[in-house]
């Protein structure tokens, strides 16, 4: 029996001892920090006068219109265009069967955000989009329009750009 608590306090002793204070040590010298890095050379900076500002005013310009596009015929498309919901419109959209739009209820500015991914001219600077009526408004970061579509049929949209450009989203 005597082996017994022999052996037990052989094992705590063991395992005491293998134990070590881990918490920090305030004593240490705290500002014995890694050593500064030393300065590259930076090439020369060169100065001169900037031109004058264009235009009289330092804003930008106000957004375009909402209006419906120069020669998208809004009346014919607008006649047959089916009614929409904004929500109906979030997710991702297939424009032209060759790239990807995608749409959200966050707000940016009068619209709500939106933007493609892999589509080329126009769009690629596309940031948000709204409902006005019986179509949709594709805006650039800035507010301006850049296109607008109409639904033709149930995951279906057509319209045009601003520069008369087809555009067609599908689901």
């Amino acid at each position: 029996m005597q082996l017994r608590y022999a052996m037990t306090g052989l094992v705590v002793v063991l395992s005491l001892a293998g134990c070590q204070r881990t918490a920090y040590d305030y004593s240490s010298n705290a500002s014995a920090g890694p050593a500064p890095l030393t300065a590259q050379p930076v090439p020369s900076v060169q100065g001169g006068q900037l031109p004058p500002p264009t235009g009289s005013s330092q804003f930008p310009a106000a957004p375009a219109s909402t209006s419906p596009m120069p020669g998208a015929q809004p009346g014919a498309m607008a006649v047959n265009a089916l009614d929409i919901t904004k929500e109906s419109m979030v997710g991702s959209w297939r424009v032209n069967g060759s790239c990807d739009m995608f749409l959200t209820l966050t707000n940016l500015g009068s619209g709500s955000r939106g933007g493609t991914r892999g589509c080329v001219g126009e769009l690629t600077a596309m940031g948000s989009w709204e409902v006005a009526g019986k179509q949709v408004l594709l805006k650039d970061r800035s507010g301006n329009q850049l296109g607008s579509v109409y639904k033709t049929a149930d995951n279906r949209f057509e319209g045009q750009t601003s520069t008369g450009q087809s555009i067609s989203l599908s689901r």
